[in-house]
């Protein structure tokens, strides 16, 4: 018996051929748009990263941008309590969240990024100790912390998180969630991760943003207690202060020593002074600043 020929194609074959077909084109589009899970990052090559939310990873930095903790003049109380902290952190002992506010240019980045660097050094002093890791968030990041601590929970390593010139605008609520993943949520702060942030602000709120909620509120204590509650998720609050004359001194002093700028001391002393005062500011930023300008004039290199 000869085979029969294919039955034509209904109108209604074709039409469910063709919403497969743009089903199927769907799909494939959501697919590629579709966010990539996060994975596991690998922690080995560096010790200091940068956390980009969007695609979620962790980019290394090979060479940090730091000063010697040795250089940081006018901050020793800060210094030693900021290293104690970060040293018990390091051992898995208990240890606090920590702001560090107050004058421009005083020191506080530098301070958490070489007392990171001292720490490791002692670290890989000991046998079986994993380094120290540091990972900055930029501040319009900060609500994608809780993505980050999720990503780094799991690692043996332990980890400062480290958010510079954090504050919050008036119309900013992302404080919100930086409270509950400091403190107040039900996972909390990771055992493995701890948090570091400079600021210039106290309580990281503007003044007219407080002052406004106890205005306007039913609750004025209240209102002013949800904003202020921010800054209590760190148990060290460091304070930096604008340094005396002789402190700025020091520094000047201190970094032309360290990469041997011969220049003779009177002239050191007269040409620092009046660099810091055209500028309105006596700060580490500003000796550092000066330091710079000499050795280009010395024809010196600033190579630690």
């Amino acid at each position: 018996m000869p085979a029969q020929p294919p039955a034509p194609p209904t109108a209604d074959s074709a039409g469910t051929d063709a919403l497969l077909s743009t089903l199927t084109r769907i799909a494939d589009a959501l697919e590629r748009i579709a966010p990539r899970a996060a994975t596991a990052p690998d922690l080995h090559g560096a010790d200091a990263f940068v956390w980009h939310p969007s695609p979620a990873r962790l980019d290394p930095v090979p060479k940090v941008n730091r000063v010697d903790l040795v250089l940081l003049r006018g901050i020793d109380r800060m210094r030693d309590v900021l290293a104690e902290n970060t040293e018990r952190f390091a051992r898995g002992l208990p240890a606090n969240n920590a702001l560090l506010w107050g004058a421009r240019g005083m020191g506080k980045s530098s301070l958490v990024k070489a007392i990171h660097a001292e720490t490791n050094e002692r670290l890989a002093s000991r046998d079986g100790e994993r380094p120290l890791k540091l990972v900055e968030i930029h501040r319009e990041d900060i609500e994608s912390l809780p993505a980050l601590m999720s990503l780094l929970k799991a690692d043996p390593h332990r980890f400062i998180v480290f958010c510079d010139d954090l504050s919050f605008d008036s119309d900013d609520t992302s404080y919100k969630s930086l409270k509950a993943v400091l403190e107040g949520g039900i996972e909390g702060r990771p055992q493995n991760v701890i948090f570091y942030a400079t600021s210039n602000r106290r309580h990281l709120l503007p003044r007219d943003m407080m002052e406004n909620e106890r205005s306007t509120a039913i609750n004025p204590g209240e209102a002013v207690e949800e904003k202020v509650s921010l800054s209590d998720r760190f148990g060290l609050w460091l304070g930096f202060h604008k340094c005396s004359q002789d402190e700025y001194l020091d520094m000047i002093n201190g970094y032309a020593a360290h990469f041997g700028l011969a220049y003779e001391p009177e002239r050191l002393r007269a040409e620092a002074l009046e660099w810091a005062t055209t500028r309105g500011a006596r700060s580490g930023r500003t000796a550092w600043q000066f330091i710079q300008d000499l050795a280009g004039r010395l024809g010196a290199r600033l190579d630690a």
